[in-house]
């Protein structure tokens, strides 16, 4: 027996994030998303400045203030007797030596796949960075020493955004406004929270460059006829080392990916035809269309979910600039 729509999505996340967790992806991620790393190479940000292994969903976002996450190991796993257990998808430290000391940052990276899941995902990032910052305390710091409060950054990689946040990436950080006067404060002691929102699209890898264009390979990308290519790009392009559980975490994401697809998307789609069909109403075939047309659906699939003719299609999404 298969798997269900919702197994699949599951081992699609997981997947996902152990393919986002290599450090060389990682080093891509922050020599783009994190301005301290913008002028390192990938090899030396991938073996030198990653701390350890980085954690997959094993630190609880919340907590009890009496169990307290040990920053130092980020091995830690904790659950709350009063909050439901939310994991990070990935989180590391990561360190940059600097003259005489050393920049010292939290990392976390989250991988989402829905973009409108209700509420805003931007606060959510911002929420993140507040955890991090405050479980720092009795571990990183404590009593009054926050001069040693480290710099955390939220990076949300985000597969299927409104079209109007395709292909971006957009930080979000605080910044010193004088109201009155000319004071000025040290960056270092403001700038310490720092989320990132990156956003994919369903354009081919071919068509983009830099950070979108590796992500779409290990993230989106379905072919798998030209796996050869694949990997000779992750490898001369990103500098991603050529070790199995990325070749093998990219085709699984293929497989997966291209199931959910079929089982979930074609089934959903189906069933609001039916309701559609049974209600008697054009003007919900005209809605599910333009659905469609919105998620770039191919004219095959919609005439063979819809039953409508090709030219039906075409009459219904001319008026609204869809040229298929």
């Amino acid at each position: 027996m298969g798997k269900s729509v919702d197994e699949q999505k599951r081992a699609y996340d997981a997947v996902c994030k152990n393919v986002l967790a290599d450090r060389y992806i990682l080093a891509n991620i922050l020599k783009e998303c994190v301005e301290e790393f913008q002028n390192e190479t990938i090899d030396y940000i991938a073996t030198k400045c990653i701390q350890g292994a980085p954690e997959i969903s094993t630190t609880p976002l919340c907590a009890d203030e009496a169990e307290l996450l040990k920053l130092d190991g980020l091995n830690t796993e904790s659950s709350s007797l009063t909050e439901g257990v939310v994991y990070y998808d990935i989180r590391f430290r990561a360190v940059l030596p600097c003259g005489e000391k050393t920049i010292k940052l939290i990392i976390n990276v989250e991988a989402q796949n829905d973009f409108t899941p209700g509420y805003s995902l931007l606060k959510r990032a911002i929420y993140y960075c507040c955890r991090m910052i405050s479980a720092q305390y009795g571990t990183t710091f404590s009593h009054s020493d926050y001069d040693s409060m480290e710099k955390v950054y939220s990076i949300w990689i985000c597969t299927h955004p409104s079209k109007a946040w395709e292909y971006t990436i957009t930080k979000y950080a605080m910044q010193e406004m004088n109201l009155q006067g000319k004071a000025q404060s040290v960056k270092e002691e403001y700038d310490l929270i720092v989320p990132v929102m990156v956003c994919l699209g369903k354009k081919h890898y071919k068509k983009l460059q830099g950070l979108l264009r590796l992500l779409n390979i290990v993230l989106l990308h379905k072919n798998t006829d030209n796996r050869d290519e694949v990997e000779k790009e992750l490898q001369e392009r990103f500098h991603v080392k050529a070790m199995p559980n990325i070749e093998k975490g990219v085709a699984e994401m293929c497989n997966l990916s291209e199931g959910i697809y079929r089982d979930g998307v074609e089934a959903g789609m189906a069933q609001g035809v039916a309701q559609g069909v049974a209600q008697g109403k054009e003007e919900n075939m005209k809605d599910i269309v333009l659905s469609m047309l919105e998620e770039k659906v191919s004219l095959d699939f919609i005439m063979r979910v819809t039953k409508l003719t090709a030219a039906r299609v075409r009459e219904i999404a001319a008026p609204h600039g869809y040229m298929i």
